[in-house]
C-alpha cells in the first residue's frame, strides 16, 4: 500500500545538498555503483522503459537472478534514464521519434536506463556479474548536479521542460552545466501519479 501512496521504503542514493533554494537544489552525490543498459525503443517493442525488464532480470526483481553467482540484488531507488539522439544505422527499419525536429528518419533515440545499486557493492568487481551482454556494471564517480522535484507522471515532454528551465536556473546563477539531463524516478508505476516522486538531474562543474 505504501508503494500506491508513494511512500520511498528502498535503498536511494547517498548525496550531500550543498545549497538549495526555491527553484532547486545543488547537491554532490557519493560514488556508487550502477548496472545500465543502452538500446533504442525499436529493439525493446518500441518502449522508451523497456530496459527495466532487463535491468529487473539482473538483479532478480522478477524472478530468478540472471547473473552469474545467481544473487538477488535488492531494489533501489531512482530509477535514472537518460535520452540521445543517435545517428540511424543502414538499412534504416524504423522511423525517428514523432516530433523528432524533421530529421526525416536520420536519427533516432537511444535511451540509456541504470540502476543504482546497493552501497554494500563497493565496487564493479564486488557486484554479480550480469548473464546478459547488455548489461553493463561500472562505477560512478561522484559529482555535483542542480536537481528540480516534481511530482505528476514523468512524460518526456515533462521532464525536457523541466530540463529546461533548470538549466536556465543554473546559468543565471552562474553554474557551468556540464552535460545532458537526467530523469530521476522513486516509484513504480501504480503509485497514484499525484504522490509520485521525480527529479531531473543536470550535472555541473
Amino acid at each position: 500500500m505504501g508503494s500506491v501512496l508513494g511512500r520511498i521504503s528502498v535503498e536511494t542514493p547517498k548525496y550531500q545538498v550543498l545549497s538549495s533554494s526555491a527553484e532547486y537544489e545543488i547537491r554532490h552525490y557519493a560514488p556508487a555503483v550502477v548496472a545500465e543498459v543502452t538500446y533504442t525503443p525499436s529493439q525493446l517493442d518500441g518502449s522508451r522503459d523497456g530496459g527495466f525488464r532487463v535491468l529487473a532480470d539482473y538483479i532478480g526483481a522478477l524472478g530468478n537472478p540472471k547473473n552469474a553467482k545467481p544473487e538477488k540484488i535488492a531494489m533501489t531507488a531512482p530509477v535514472i534514464t537518460k535520452s540521445e539522439k543517435i545517428a540511424m544505422t543502414a538499412p534504416v527499419i524504423t522511423q525517428g521519434p514523432p516530433g523528432g525536429g524533421g530529421g526525416g528518419g536520420e536519427e533516432e533515440e537511444a535511451v540509456t536506463m541504470r540502476f543504482v545499486l546497493p552501497a554494500k557493492y563497493g565496487s564493479a568487481e564486488e557486484a554479480p556479474k550480469p548473464l546478459d551482454e547488455r548489461v553493463v556494471v561500472r562505477e560512478e564517480e561522484g559529482r555535483k548536479y542542480g536537481v528540480v522535484r516534481f511530482g505528476g507522471v514523468a512524460t518526456e515532454g515533462v521532464a525536457t521542460e523541466k530540463a529546461e528551465r533548470l538549466r536556465e536556473w543554473l546559468e543565471r546563477d552562474g553554474h557551468k552545466v556540464a552535460g545532458e539531463f537526467v530523469l530521476a524516478r522513486y516509484n513504480p508505476p501504480w503509485t497514484v501519479p499525484p504522490l509520485r516522486t521525480n527529479e531531473v538531474m543536470i550535472p555541473i562543474e
